[in-house]
């Protein structure tokens, strides 16, 4: 009988316990989701125009401190991708402040795939939007990637 009562009290803790694991797991579900899609996961951007496609993906944007990274792919199969992205790339803040690159760690000028890392010195304050231009030769306009922050 001592037992029977003990194995239901520990049937009941369990199920209260069960309950309130989900419903915590309810309640915090919504801040994983915002984690899991903050700027870094949702950032990649892609832009295709004269038969070259480029993708950037904001790797490390707003750490205090740190240089700003974006990861960058460039493809075609109809051209030379000789592109000098440390000169013609530029990094222009939401309110009005333009920064060159401080590197391109990747591929060098040639070829019909190219990908590396742009990386900015960008001090205080941190600013609300950033926009990464990149003039292409032959392009009439820069190629554009916006991010709100």
């Amino acid at each position: 009988m001592v037992y029977e009562k003990s194995f239901v009290m520990g049937r009941r803790w369990l199920l209260a316990a069960s309950t309130a694991s989900a419903g915590l797991l309810m309640a915090t579900a919504p801040w994983a989701a915002w984690a899991q899609t903050g700027l870094d996961a949702t950032a990649t951007q892609s832009s295709s125009e004269q038969g070259v496609t480029i993708k950037v993906t904001a790797k490390s944007i707003g750490l205090p401190g740190h240089q700003w990274e974006f990861a960058v792919v460039l493809d075609t199969h109809s051209a030379d991708l000789s592109d000098d992205l440390s000169q013609s790339a530029t990094l222009t803040t939401g309110d009005g402040r333009t920064f060159k690159p401080a590197g391109w760690r990747g591929a060098p000028p040639g070829g019909h795939h190219r990908e590396g890392v742009l990386a900015f010195d960008v001090p205080a304050p941190q600013p609300g939007a950033i926009e990464l231009r990149i003039d292409r030769p032959g392009e009439s306009a820069p190629r554009t990637f916006r991010w709100q922050l």
